[in-house]
């Protein structure tokens, strides 16, 4: 993935993805992670919209993406935080795994969701 830096290197490395159903809950679950140091970055874009099946019957609706950027020892810790701060029963919750980078940018990744210190 990327070469061992002092410390050795953390990684792997992932994106987890969510959707909401406004600007303001997926900007509020983006500063959630990065403030809880489970996420280096949390990615706001949409509108957007989604057709999904629910109930038993297909739905539509506008919603907005919250995309986060993180490493292996935060992602459970970030999946918690998300499914808990969320306000759909069933939020999507899918992490992808990061399979390589830039070197810099995956080690801002380690530092960042790794509490100073430790």
């Amino acid at each position: 993935m990327r070469p061992a830096r002092e410390g050795g290197a953390m990684g792997p490395y992932f994106q987890l993805t969510t959707t909401t159903a406004s600007r303001a809950d997926a900007e509020r679950l983006a500063r959630l992670g990065v403030e809880g140091r489970l996420a280096a970055c949390g990615q706001v874009s949409g509108p957007l919209t989604s057709v999904y099946r629910w109930e038993g019957a297909v739905q539509e609706a506008e919603e907005w993406r919250c995309t986060f950027k993180t490493s292996a020892h935060a992602l459970e810790r970030l999946c918690q935080l998300v499914r808990q701060a969320h306000d759909y029963t069933t939020p999507e919750i899918v992490a992808t795994a990061i399979t390589g980078g830039d070197p810099d940018y995956l080690a801002w990744i380690d530092d960042e969701t790794t509490a100073p210190g430790g």
